[in-house]
Order: C-alpha cells, then sequence, then structure tokens
C-alpha cells in the first residue's frame, strides 16, 4: 500500500476525473469495482439528479466511490448537504477557494482532495485542511490552468512543497505514464480521457469515437478570458478563433458559448456545435474499452515498465 490507496482503501493508486457529462454512477462504479476510485461528475447533475447517481453507485459498488463538486456550482449549498445526507465518504473540490468548504467536509467524516494547477494554490490546499492534492497539468482534457505548465514539470515542482499525499492529472492514460508519475513523486495518479472513452462513460457514442479518431495535435486550450478549457478543433473551435482574430470582447465571447455547449457536445452527441472537451493524451487512446480492461491493462503495463527501467538502468 502507498499513501493514496491507504487514505482512500483501494487496490490500486488510479482515481478516475470526475469528468461532467462522462462521469455518472455507472462508470464510477465501474472504476471501483477494478480497483480504482471512481468519482461521480456533479458538475453536470442537478442536485437531485446526483442524489439519484450516489444512491445507485451505492447499489452497483461495495467499494469506496467519492463525487467531485466544482466549487462553481450554482447550488453548491444543496450539493453539499446531499453529499452530507447520503453519507459520502470521499469528495474532490475543484474550481474554486478550497477554504470555503474543506471544513464542513471533514467535519462529517468526509476525506477531502482538492484539485489544483500550480504550487500555490497546492499549498493553499494543503492550507485549507484537504487531505490529499490533485495537481493538474496542461495536458489534461476540460477546464485547465491559465499558467500552461505542464505535468513533468507541475508534479515536481508540487512535491517540493507538499507534506500531503499527492496525485499527478493530466496527459495520463497508460501504464507507463502512471510510472512515471510515481517517478516525479507523486502517489497516485487521476485518469480522466482514458475513461472518457469506456463503455461505461455516459458520454455519446459519437464523442467517444471522436477521442479515439483524435491524432496528436488535433486539442487546444482556448477560452482563457472566461476558464481556459482544452477542446477537440471542432467547428466551434474554429468560430472561436475567428471571433479571436476580430478582436472580440470577452461579452461577445460569453455570448457565442452560450449555455449547454458542453452537454450538446459530449452528451448530446453534436460533433460541430459542440464543446468536446478532451485531453491531449487522446492521441493515444485507440478503442473504446470496459472499464475493468483499461485498469488491468494500466497496471500490467505499469509493472512491465517498472521491470524494463530496472535492466536498463
Amino acid at each position: 500500500m502507498n499513501r493514496i490507496t491507504e487514505l482512500l482503501q483501494i487496490k490500486y493508486p488510479i482515481i478516475q476525473g470526475g469528468m461532467i457529462w462522462n462521469s455518472g454512477y455507472k462508470l464510477a462504479a465501474a472504476v471501483s469495482n477494478a480497483g480504482g476510485l471512481g468519482l461521480i461528475g456533479a458538475g453536470s447533475m442537478y442536485p437531485e439528479v446526483l442524489r439519484e447517481h450516489i444512491q445507485k453507485c451505492k447499489l452497483a459498488t461495495d467499494k469506496p466511490f467519492g463525487v467531485n463538486v466544482p466549487m462553481l456550482y450554482p447550488n453548491i449549498e444543496e450539493i453539499m448537504q446531499i453529499l452530507v445526507e447520503e453519507g459520502v465518504k470521499i469528495v474532490f473540490t475543484s474550481a474554486g477557494n478550497p477554504k470555503t468548504w474543506t471544513s464542513f467536509l471533514k467535519e462529517h467524516g468526509i476525506v477531502v482532495g482538492h484539485v489544483v494547477s500550480s504550487s500555490k494554490f497546492a499549498l493553499k490546499a494543503q492550507d485549507a485542511g484537504v487531505d490529499l492534492v490533485v495537481a493538474e497539468g496542461f495536458e489534461a482534457g476540460g477546464h485547465n490552468g491559465r499558467e500552461e505548465t505542464t505535468t513533468l514539470t507541475l508534479i515536481p515542482m508540487v512535491k517540493e512543497k507538499l507534506q500531503i499525499p499527492l496525485v499527478a492529472a493530466g496527459g495520463i492514460g497508460t501504464g507507463r505514464g502512471m510510472l512515471a508519475a510515481m517517478a516525479l513523486g507523486a502517489d497516485g495518479v487521476q485518469v480522466g480521457s482514458r475513461f472518457a472513452a469506456s463503455v461505461e462513460s455516459s458520454a455519446h457514442d459519437l464523442f467517444k469515437e471522436v477521442i479515439v479518431n483524435a491524432q496528436e495535435g488535433d486539442t487546444a486550450l482556448t477560452l482563457k478570458e472566461l476558464a481556459p478549457v482544452r477542446l477537440i478543433k471542432n467547428t466551434f473551435y474554429t468560430e472561436v478563433q475567428e471571433l479571436y482574430a476580430k478582436g472580440a470582447s470577452v461579452e461577445e465571447l460569453k455570448a457565442h458559448l452560450g449555455r449547454g455547449r458542453s452537454k450538446k457536445g459530449m452528451f448530446e452527441g453534436d460533433l460541430v456545435a459542440g464543446e468536446l472537451e478532451i485531453g491531449q493524451i487522446s492521441g493515444l487512446i485507440h478503442e473504446i474499452l470496459p472499464v475493468q480492461k483499461i485498469v488491468e491493462d494500466m497496471v500490467a503495463e505499469y509493472q512491465a515498465a517498472k521491470d524494463s527501467l530496472q535492466n536498463i538502468v
């Protein structure tokens, strides 16, 4: 056991990212059943929908699972109350100040992780009393840090200053990537894109096909003025770049983004007008697989890579 498996009571130090429109109870339960930690993505759920997913997840697994909560959520007070009422044991917070809810969650016996994109925010999370930090590099899909710090440099810089367990995220979807992250000082890894392209992911099948067909360079970070997000370069992305070329204001960008753009793309399968959030690792994802197979392959590749390095050095 290492610090992450001990803290979370899981077999492998593999945590599934709580991705919006991808991370329903089926995905979370499947990852937990496979020996990792599944996370329900609350960011795409109304409060009562989240309650339903938590209840269904409890029936689908007897292993630990958690909920990812973006703190920009408009119904955040109601969400936090539901987590307590439903007896959720693990919560990962993101997109906000960890001081706001950490003490409340800890008072109710909940293990708290917080997602950050820099050493500065990692230390703030530690000071706020979280149990673990997820440091996410620039390679990650979805909403991202403005600093554009890659995972390769971010993890050792956070590790140098952090006392609590550290989870690496961003660009990790293979056993070799997992080994590299651990070598850099991580106690575990958080995997998003690879699980988005799983049988159990709640994403639309058309979006899953886009992931497996993605090549190197097919994603880009954009909309920094609103909230930096890594997307597949589709028609919507091209329209955003055209707005930039015309010198569009923040208000014009916001108006073009509108509402429900990510739901339209990832959940409803509109590959033209939808926002298709995925990480750079998508260029290494070539097939849609069951979660059990994904975890087994990662663990086997991790071990094989570790063994091969011992023979090289």
